[in-house]
This record gives structure tokens, sequence and C-alpha cells, in this order.
């Protein structure tokens, strides 16, 4: 790969991932929690969206074709998961749930840990992280091209993990009644990515 070529890989992941409009979001869905656990969570995300977006740039269009799957229904599936966080959000439920733990374990809620998901996926390997890793990939069978792509991810990553370990200052900045507004904001802008996802799942799959 020539130097244009990884620059353009690197604004291509970048701008699809979008480290810096991902640092809000992690403020929000780690409200309340220790500085320790949020980082914790951060990482976890950061490695388990790495992990998946490896396995796609090396096998991604061979798995979605032999379980019959197209990258279209891919990014439906994932707008329509992603609502569901929105919903979320904008009704404050992640918040009352974390305010009616007890004191005594405030560590223990399971159950409401986003590294997984709405974090690795399908916030940072999302459908079209995902689909630009296969389309990356496929630009070129040189397995020297394959591990410069892979490298690219892992530096926007990297990117992605400063964003949030910078997200505790951030947070403590804003006060509860700031995160609040962060928090109903981006609620409508994640109800909107996740509609866009729909919509770009509609269109390619021919039906819109």
């Amino acid at each position: 790969m020539d130097s244009t070529q990884i620059i353009s890989a690197f604004v291509t992941l970048f701008v699809v991932i979008d480290p810096v409009g991902l640092a809000p979001l992690f403020i929000v869905l780690t409200n309340g929690m220790s500085t320790q656990r949020r980082r914790r969570i951060g990482w976890r995300a950061v490695i388990i969206a790495g992990a998946l977006m490896t396995l796609f740039g090396l096998a991604g269009e061979a798995i979605l074709n032999g379980i019959g799957i197209s990258l279209p229904a891919f990014r439906i599936a994932g707008g329509m998961l992603l609502f569901l966080t929105a919903l979320d959000m904008l009704f404050e439920r992640r918040t009352q749930r974390r305010e009616g733990q007890t004191k005594d374990e405030p560590e223990r809620d399971d159950h409401d840990d986003p590294s997984v998901f709405p974090l690795a996926m399908p916030l940072l390997a999302g459908p079209g992280a995902l689909a630009t890793m296969i389309l990356l990939v496929n630009q070129d069978p040189n397995p020297a091209h394959t591990l410069m792509i892979h490298l690219v991810m892992l530096v926007v990553l990297a990117l992605v993990a400063v964003m949030f370990a910078l997200a505790g200052p951030i947070a403590h900045l804003l006060g509860r009644t700031g995160t609040m507004v962060v928090t109903r904001l981006f609620g409508m802008l994640l109800a909107a990515l996740s509609i866009q996802f729909v919509i770009d799942g509609l269109k390619g799959s021919g039906l819109v």
C-alpha cells in the first residue's frame, strides 16, 4: 500500500467509527459508574470491537454468504438494536436502573454492562464498520494490504480508547444536569442514526 491508500483507509475508518462522536455516548452509557468500572468497560468494548473487525476483515464476506445474510440485512438488524438503546437513553431507563441499586452492591449491575452491546456492537463494530473492513480488505488480495488495513484499524481503535479515557473528566465537568441534557440529546441522535442504518439497509436491498 502506498501512503495515499493508507491515509484513505484511515480516514474512512475514522469517519465510520467516529472516536470523537462516541465519547459523549460513552459518558451517557456509563453514567453513574465508578472510574475503575468505566475504564474496564471501555477497554472491554475496544478489545471486543477489534476482535470482531479483525474477524470480518479476514472472513466477513465468507461468513455472511455462508449463512445467507446480506450486508443490507446486517445493517437493518444493527439499526433496530441501536434504536432500542436510544429509547432507553431518551426515557432515562438506564439511569433509573442504576439509581435503584443498593449502595452496598454498586458493581453487580452486570445486566446493564454496555461494553458488548451497544458499545462494541453496534457503535464501534457496527454494520458500517464491519462492511468497511470487508470492502477495504477486498480491494487487494495481497496479504501485506490485508495486514496494513488491520493495523490502520488498530490505530483508530487506539484513538477510541483515548477518548474513552477522557470521558471521566468530561462527565465531572458536565455534572448531573449536563449529563441528563446530553443523554436526551444523544438519545435523539442515536435514534436518528439507527433509522439511517435501517434506511441504508433497505436501499442496499433494493426495496427502497
